[in-house]
């Protein structure tokens, strides 16, 4: 009986146990599932529901008051003035088309007014002389002393502009490349009558008479060197860089007897597909060379070319090798 009880007993208490145990497994459970949800709602709910006592709201306040003091307002308002103007400035000034085809025909018409004997020094000085006169003109229209003029009074200020601080980018814009002349007055001992003509032109090392540099010329060809991958420091690198490679030809391979060298900082116009760009050099080969063009290009070609300028850019050599 005795045994039958504590059995009874011992039953009892292993189930109030087990209850015990599940309950407070439970409790922890919803602890556990109610951290979760507050963890989730605190990190995915709106942040503008977040209250800042009245303290804290006085203090970002005086906060923002501060950083609005200390702003420079007038500054600010200054340069937006300035930059407003400058915008408008520059689109007052901006050459049309049809202006910069009168320009361009205007130094056309006095580079052919030269003899056909003129040398780049001449055209070079021919062109300032024109835009000197050009640039007097405007002036005299601004005032209303100049009444035979091509120019219309509200195209004065663009062609003033074009001519005088912009001369640079509008001369490059048209192909009418002119590097500056290299003098040395210290060292001026060269024989009287010896010809200046590259040395006064193109930046670097004179070239030499197998060369047979001509400004201006850009010749035909099959490549032997890829230009696009082929820079040059200068037009006698360029040169130098076509007579190696003639000596170092096998037989049976083309030997490089042309070379084409673009001196422009803007680079070179070309009617293919490639951006051509400052010291490029060309290395080709032509049993008989062929001249694409030279000196300018021909109005008719301009005509179907509109992004052609009027010089020719390039600098060409045909050499005997």
């Amino acid at each position: 009986m005795a045994r039958g009880e504590w059995l009874h007993n011992g039953r009892c208490s292993y189930k109030r146990t087990t209850l015990i145990v599940c309950s407070v497994n439970i409790i922890v459970a919803l602890y556990v599932l109610r951290s979760l949800c507050t963890s989730l709602y605190i990190y995915s709910g709106d942040y503008r529901t977040v209250k800042y006592t009245p303290n804290q709201i006085r203090k970002m306040e005086e906060a923002n008051q501060i950083r609005k003091a200390s702003e420079p307002t007038e500054l600010v308002k200054l340069v937006t003035r300035l930059k407003r103007n400058f915008v408008n400035e520059e689109r007052a000034v901006e050459l049309p088309q049809h202006l910069r085809q009168k320009l361009v025909h205007e130094i056309l018409d006095r580079l052919r007014s030269l003899d056909s004997a003129a040398n780049v020094t001449e055209q070079r000085e021919a062109v300032e002389s024109w835009r000197e006169e050009k640039i007097k003109e405007v002036q005299e229209l601004n005032r209303g002393e100049y009444l035979n003029s091509t120019i219309l009074p509200e195209e004065a200020r663009a062609v003033a502009r074009a001519l005088s601080s912009d001369w640079s980018d509008f001369s490059e814009e048209i192909g009418l490349w002119i590097p500056l002349q290299i003098i040395n007055k210290e060292h001026d001992d060269k024989p009287e009558g010896e010809d200046e003509f590259e040395e006064e032109i193109l930046p670097g090392t004179k070239l030499p008479p197998e060369c047979h540099g001509e400004l201006h010329t850009d010749y035909d060809g099959a490549a032997v060197r890829w230009g696009l991958t082929h820079h040059k420091e200068s037009a006698y690198d360029c040169c130098m860089s076509c007579l190696d490679h003639a000596k170092r030809a096998k037989p049976g391979e083309n030997k490089c007897n042309i070379w084409v060298y673009c001196p422009s900082e803007t680079g070179c116009y070309s009617p293919d597909i490639y951006e051509h760009k400052n010291q490029e050099c060309w290395l080709k080969y032509a049993e008989t060379p062929k001249l694409n063009f030279k000196d300018t290009y021909p109005e008719s070609y301009r005509d179907s070319h509109p992004n052609a300028p009027v010089i020719v850019p390039w600098v060409s050599g045909v050499m005997s090798v």
